[in-house]
């Protein structure tokens, strides 16, 4: 049975059970205030149906009560028991003290059956109240218990899922670590080859570099050593044609120091030879014109000297003078 029909079952037996107290209630005032008015002065008839509201007030108190402490599974102790079954037995008694006192018994049993079965209907409402309170206290501790098992389930699957979340977690951690190193390892890999043929590279640069350098300083030596033999072969050549020069001058002054040495002494043995008697050959007369010309001798001494004409030697002289300029400028 569920919670719906439990509730259904408790509805029907407080529906039923207020139906019972409110009819036995309506029926004792009918009942009972005849008796109270019969037995009551006059002048106080209007108080005759307070006690059957005041008895049944009690029953209705009673009613009330059990069934919230039967609802609540607690216990009123001795006396809610007395006050339930003496509220029950001033009903029935009230109810058939009229019939009893005119020994009417079909009339006691008439007015005792509202009585009872108020009675009744209270005793067993509180027992099943007390047994519908202890079957869904029981169903209520089993839907607790199949609620915790649901829970304890739920938290057990709930942890090995995040256990399971957590190991994916972690292999998830892991393999993302080992692709991490993996990836680092490659890439320092890469580094360290880029580096070595950096390295590589680098020392092949700086060879070529030093071997050009070499080369070029190679090339600048012979070129210096070139420059040096070239301006040495220079100087030497310039030393060479400078001695040749000097040679040559000192060769070229030797021959006009002996040339004039010896036309020196060619025009003093001519000049010392004196006038002649007759012509001199053509060639020696020149050399006699040329002497004397050389001397500074007049023409007309020249004359004499060589025995030729006064013109012809003016002559001589005047090709000598416009030669000798020209072979002084070839001597210097």
């Amino acid at each position: 049975m569920n919670a719906v029909q439990i509730r259904s079952a408790e509805q029907a037996l407080s529906v039923g059970t207020w139906l019972i107290v409110c009819g036995a209630m309506l029926y004792s005032v009918l009942t009972v205030t005849p008796l109270m008015r019969a037995h009551t002065p006059d002048a106080w008839d209007w108080t005759a149906p307070i006690l059957p509201i005041v008895v049944d007030a009690a029953v209705v108190i009673v009613v009330r009560l059990d069934s919230v402490l039967a609802r609540l599974g607690g216990e009123g102790g001795r006396w809610p028991v007395v006050l339930r079954w003496m509220t029950g037995i001033m009903t029935l008694a009230l109810n058939t003290a009229d019939s009893a006192l005119r020994e009417d018994l079909v009339g006691v049993a008439v007015h005792a059956v509202a009585p009872l079965l108020l009675i009744v209907t209270s005793e067993t409402g509180l027992a099943y109240r007390r047994a519908i309170t202890a079957a869904v206290a029981g169903l209520e501790e089993r839907e607790r218990a199949e609620r915790q098992r649901r829970e304890q389930e739920a938290r057990r699957r709930a942890e090995e899922a995040e256990e399971a979340e957590r190991r994916k977690a972690d292999e998830k951690e892991r393999r993302e670590r080992e692709r991490r190193e993996f990836d680092a390892k490659l890439a320092r890999e890469q580094r360290e080859h880029e580096a070595a043929l950096a390295r590589e590279e680098a020392e092949r640069e700086e060879r070529r570099e030093r071997a050009e350098r070499e080369a070029r300083e190679r090339l600048e030596r012979e070129r210096e050593q070139q420059r040096l033999d070239r301006e040495r072969r220079e100087r030497e050549a310039a030393e060479k044609a400078e001695r040749e020069r000097q040679e040559a001058i000192e060769q070229a002054a030797r021959e006009r120091r002996e040339r004039e040495e010896r036309a020196e002494r060619e025009r003093a043995a001519l000049l010392a030879a004196g006038p002649v008697n007759g012509k001199q050959p053509e060639e020696q007369a020149r050399r006699t014109v040329a002497a004397a010309f050389a001397a500074g001798v007049p023409v007309r001494q020249a004359a004499e000297l060589c025995g030729w004409s006064v013109g012809w030697v003016s002559t001589r002289y005047q090709e000598l003078r416009d030669t000798t300029p020209a072979l002084e400028g070839a001597s210097r």
